[in-house]
């Protein structure tokens, strides 16, 4: 796998800053959304385990040895071991988030009906917020483009990536808006960070880059092409958080992108890229990516994916 291979050599030319336990070997689950699954890849680059998934934009490594992802108009959980389904729900909408909350229910964010769901294990909507007026007759009020990720934060509150607003928005447990930070680009993912901030990834319809910003809508830190050596950033959509505060972000190539850029990229605070993942031989635009810790364990914990 020679594109690998340079991804490492990369980091090894830039490891000061790098994650070294991730360069050593790390593994790490993605979403291939234009080649219709998701996969775990292992330290040595190959894919070691995979399941069907249209459109996945998002994905969650669950602890017990299963994995969370969303499938176009559904979310599935299915075990690494056996590959048995362990949860599903799906939907008219097209979903692009979804989130396994601590009460054991699973959050979905539902974009084109602009509904954000609270579903139980047994498949049944415990909970339904409309984030936009619902007509009679008419499923679609969110339309393509009302939102991406999204997130329940800690405080029950709901943090939304409106794609086609450029904004990111912060709403409470009722929906009603609380907090909003206008982007330069549409925003796809978005989370909370331990100080209080709030990182978000912006797309190729304007700048595409990742932007943090504090309480109060100011950008206190940023990364674009313009920090870059060869402007690799094209679309950007998931990232995961590293305990050493790099980010590791996907670059989903599609709009005519195929092939042109890494999938994925790790780049620290400094705005370096210390290690690069660029196998466009088995994938074709990664969307979402979380790594794993120990054994089947996600890293970081729940971690800022």
């Amino acid at each position: 796998m020679k594109v690998w291979m340079a991804g490492l050599v990369l980091a090894a030319g830039l490891a000061q800053g790098a994650d070294e336990a991730f360069m050593k070997g790390r593994r790490f689950a993605a979403g291939d959304y234009s080649g219709g699954k998701v996969c775990v890849v292992e330290a040595d680059g190959k894919v070691s385990w995979s399941h069907p998934a249209r459109n996945c934009n998002d994905l969650w490594i669950l602890p017990g040895g299963s994995i969370l992802f969303v499938t176009g108009n559904g979310v599935k959980e299915v075990a690494f071991k056996d590959k048995a389904v362990k949860f599903e729900y799906s939907s008219k909408a097209e979903i692009y988030a979804a989130q396994r909350l601590p009460n054991g229910n699973t959050f979905v964010g539902e974009c084109s009906s602009a509904k954000l769901v609270e579903v139980a294990p047994d498949g049944k909507v415990v909970k339904e917020i409309a984030m936009l007026p619902q007509e009679p007759g008419k499923e679609s009020p969110g339309g393509h483009a009302y939102m991406r990720n999204a997130r329940v934060l800690k405080n029950g509150n709901y943090l939304l990536a409106h794609y086609a607003k450029r904004e990111a928005a912060e709403y409470a447990p009722d929906g009603a808006p609380v907090w909003a930070f206008k982007a330069p680009a549409g925003i796809h993912s978005v989370t909370r960070l331990a100080n209080g901030n709030t990182l978000a990834a912006g797309s190729d319809s304007g700048t595409p880059g990742l932007y943090e910003v504090d309480p109060s809508g100011k950008v206190v830190w940023q990364v674009t092409n313009a920090d870059l050596p060869g402007e690799p950033l094209k679309f950007l959509t998931g990232f995961n958080v590293l305990p050493n505060g790099n980010v590791l972000v996907s670059n989903w190539l599609g709009h005519g992108q195929l092939g042109k850029a890494p999938h994925l990229l790790e780049i620290t605070r400094d705005k370096k890229v210390v290690w690069t993942f660029d196998d466009h031989e088995n994938f074709k635009t990664i969307a979402t990516v979380q790594v794993f810790g120990e054994g089947d364990e996600p890293l970081n914990g729940e971690g800022f994916h």
